[in-house]
């Protein structure tokens, strides 16, 4: 199963889910509970800025329902290849 997880309110989530076509659930995190349980709730910064935000992540869980892999800075360019390999080797 695959489910997507951010920050973002839920009318965003669904927009952004119907405009790709996303065939898996997105979850609105908006008090970052998640984030913060997932440990991708940090500082970042961004011009002399900083600020909390998501570090995008991605998080295999196996079938016992413990963590498999992880995936952290991820960059969207080749990620999903890069799941599907690690996927491949579970």
């Amino acid at each position: 199963m695959i489910v997507g997880i951010s920050g973002d309110k839920v009318a965003s989530q669904a927009k952004f889910r119907d405009k790709l076509a996303l065939p898996f659930p997105l979850l609105a995190d908006t008090e970052h509970k998640a984030g913060q349980a997932f440990g991708v709730w940090r500082q970042k910064s961004f011009m002399g800025k900083k600020f909390m935000g998501i570090e995008r992540s991605t998080f295999i869980i196996g079938k016992d329902g413990n963590i498999a892999r992880i995936f952290r800075n991820v960059s969207v360019n080749g990620h999903a290849d890069q799941v599907w390999e690690a996927l491949r080797e579970l």
